[in-house]
């Protein structure tokens, strides 16, 4: 029943359709449902900007200037990637906490009862033609559930290799390689 309440959803995509495999979706709560899709875009809008983010220090450098004037810290002291979480200090993490509270208040909880979920009234993806706008709707859903996996593994590569990015050495240098040049193992 849950199954046929949900399957034409924005969202259920080929080649998977509905996919539910731990049953969030097996009472056929529509509200529930609603919330859960609401959180999922914010997420993934959150994990689009991150992925992004966690990147472009390696590739175009950093920020010019002070993270902290009263500590002496520049952005260029501070390292890229999960290494630079030890080095901001907490005044920075404070601001970041309150910012983040700022937005989740200030955003309301029920964005999802009044209308359609993750509609905040900013209209970016929006088309006079609704088989567009479906289109697009569905492409932020896919490229946001792709970014979630992407920012996970970035932080997996980065915590094994000390990189998220950009610096092949830390594959080329790696225990992985230890097995290189045993008998058998031979150039293309």
């Amino acid at each position: 029943v849950a199954l046929k309440a949900f399957e034409s959803e924005l969202g259920v995509q080929d080649p998977v359709g509905f996919w539910d495999p731990v049953g969030f979706t097996s009472d056929g709560d529509v509200a529930a449902f609603k919330r859960r899709r609401s959180v999922e875009l914010k997420h993934g809008r959150i994990s689009m900007m991150a992925a992004m983010g966690y990147i472009t220090p390696e590739v175009t450098g950093k920020l010019p200037g002070f993270l902290s004037p009263s500590a002496g810290l520049k952005f260029a002291d501070i390292p890229n990637g999960l290494a630079a979480v030890a080095k901001v200090p907490v005044a920075g993490w404070a601001q970041i906490a309150a910012y983040f509270g700022f937005v989740e208040f200030s955003g309301g909880f029920d964005d999802y009862k009044s209308g359609t979920p993750g509609d905040y009234g900013f209209k970016v993806l929006t088309s006079s033609d609704p088989a567009e706008k479906t289109k697009k709707l569905s492409a932020e859903l896919a490229n946001g559930r792709l970014a979630m996996m992407a920012i996970i593994g970035m932080f997996f590569q980065d915590g094994l290799t000390g990189s998220a990015w950009g610096d092949w050495a830390n594959y080329t240098a790696s225990p992985l390689r230890a097995f290189e040049n045993e008998l058998g193992v031979q150039d293309p």
